[in-house]
């Protein structure tokens, strides 16, 4: 089994500036999966304990001149930290950036190479994996190895692909959320109130939020939003109606969707933030099995969905609070 890449400019700010911020917060170690065409880091994906997170890259949003081989169908799987896969770029990048990346000096030194790797590690006789980062300078050559896990097994790999398929099933209604900085500011406050958030979803484009405690009930709706999927148009009168009162007759009509989630999981979804996403869509799942959160991101300077890059959450309801 063999991988062996050279990280470009752009992929090294997705990574180092905005993606690995970003799925740290989703939780510390996950999976890294290397196929012919794609890099995806996955969360949760096989213990079904938590946020479900799938970033996926097209190997040319990242890398060039990518090699990768193994007997399980060119597809390679391990889990990492990712804390320490940051640290490493962030400490690799000081050398590369010294020697002026892939645009001073000459170019064929100053690539960022990434590899898979067996090393000896110091006092050991077992060899270990790694993924390593290589970059050489006019006068220096440095390395920085991240220790990863054994390599999945061939089961294992088409068990992740096969969670994979089912994570990227889509619900039918999606809400899109442009401000992201608004919901962040309600959620910041609400996170101190209580542990059970309530998340309804019209598909006349309504998403209301609330939690209640035996003391207070803090709320938030955002209404008339653009509505991706199923949709439907608001009944005469209900403009009138209370939110509370709107989203059950929603609810009875077949119209929207409720579930409770974990305040804790929907502020984790937030901080994908942090990796720059345009705008956010919300959906609640068949037979409200989970929610939903997929980022959209732009080709920079249009209004285009830039295809190289998906990034979405799944939140684990809790138990028998799903409505339809």
């Amino acid at each position: 089994m063999k991988f062996k890449a050279f990280l470009t400019d752009h992929g090294v700010n997705l990574l180092e500036k905005r993606f690995l911020q970003a799925l740290d917060k989703m939780g510390k170690t996950c999976h890294l999966y290397l196929t012919r065409d794609h890099a995806i880091f996955l969360h949760n994906l096989l213990n079904g304990d938590g946020i479900q997170s799938i970033a996926q890259f097209q190997k040319e949003a990242l890398f060039e001149d990518y090699r990768i081989s193994s007997q399980n169908d060119d597809r390679i799987a391990f889990t990492i930290d990712l804390s320490l896969l940051h640290r490493a770029l962030r400490s690799i990048l000081t050398i590369y950036t010294e020697f002026g990346g892939s645009h001073g000096g000459d170019a064929a030194l100053n690539r960022l190479q990434i590899k898979l790797v067996k090393k000896l590690p110091p006092h050991s006789n077992q060899p270990m994996p790694f993924l390593t980062f290589e970059t050489k300078g006019y006068k220096s050559a440095v390395i920085q190895d991240v220790p990863i896990s054994k390599p999945l097994s061939r089961s294992d790999v088409l068990e992740l692909q096969a969670a994979l398929d089912m994570a990227q099933d889509l619900p039918q209604t999606l809400v899109q959320v442009p401000d992201m900085n608004q919901l962040q500011s309600f959620v910041d406050r609400m996170k101190h109130v209580g542990d059970v958030l309530n998340v309804s979803i019209t598909k006349y484009g309504d998403l209301h939020l609330q939690i209640s405690t035996s003391l207070i009930t803090l709320g938030a709706e955002f209404r008339k939003l653009k509505v991706v999927g199923e949709q439907a148009r608001v009944p005469p009168g209900d403009d009138n109606l209370t939110a509370q009162t709107r989203t059950r007759r929603a609810i009875d009509r077949g119209d929207a969707m409720n579930v409770q989630v974990s305040v804790k999981h929907f502020f984790k979804s937030i901080q994908c933030h942090l990796a720059k996403p345009d705008c956010a869509f919300y959906g609640i799942a068949q037979q409200g099995s989970c929610l939903t959160v997929v980022f959209q991101f732009f080709v920079p300077g249009t209004r285009q969905t830039d295809k190289s890059i998906s990034l979405h959450c799944r939140l684990p309801v809790l138990v028998d609070s799903g409505t339809n």
